[in-house]
């Protein structure tokens, strides 16, 4: 009898976030992956006034390929595709995020100076980390399925032209040839008439 293992649930860390939960937070903008500052601030264990603040104070370390705002128009998608409330009137945020690069969580650790901090940043470039190689992975499936797909198109133009040769020879043994036909009309011999040779 074969003994199937249950998928187990991801354990949280002793520092209360899960793995899984920091891949699913990292976002694709501008083509990087990226966290925001409301996530970090929330891995942290700090709120996201104190994060900012604390890289505003140390801007120095945060050139532009390390963290960026969003636009009003990443911002608006960005709320649209999750529930985020509106930043009128309602205790919405006023000012759109900040998106941190890989380089920039790993500097945050750095302006944070805290155990919980180093800890964390630690899981997340783990995180990072994972999601590069299943990005390698699924590069390297998606390179493998598009040389399959060349060499079964150049097999099928072959096999369709090998088949093409069988229905046409096909063709001419199931319909005979077509009987030849007879002349519509009165076609008898004609007699030449009298009087001319």
């Amino acid at each position: 009898m074969v003994k199937r293992r249950l998928a187990r649930p991801q354990r949280q860390t002793d520092l209360g976030v899960r793995p899984d939960h920091i891949e699913r937070s990292i976002l694709v903008i501008r083509g990087e992956k990226v966290l925001l500052d409301t996530t970090l601030a929330a891995f942290y264990a700090v709120s996201t006034s104190a994060l900012v603040q604390a890289v505003q104070r140390n801007r120095d370390r945060f050139p532009a390929d390390f963290i960026f705002r969003l636009t009003a128009n990443e911002w608006a998608a960005l709320r649209s595709q999750t529930v985020i409330s509106k930043p009128s009137s309602r205790g919405g945020r006023r000012f759109s995020p900040y998106a941190f690069t890989e380089q920039g969580v790993a500097m945050l650790s750095s302006v944070l100076r805290s155990t919980r901090a180093v800890q964390i940043n630690i899981q997340i470039m783990r995180a990072f980390v994972r999601l590069r190689q299943l990005l390698s992975v699924h590069k390297e499936l998606a390179d493998r399925l598009t040389k399959l797909e060349r060499q079964m198109r150049r097999r099928d133009r072959s096999t369709d032209q090998q088949f093409q040769q069988v229905f046409t020879l096909l063709d001419q043994l199931f319909s005979p040839p077509d009987p030849p036909r007879r002349p519509i009309g009165f076609h008898g011999e004609r007699e030449p008439a009298e009087g001319k040779p």
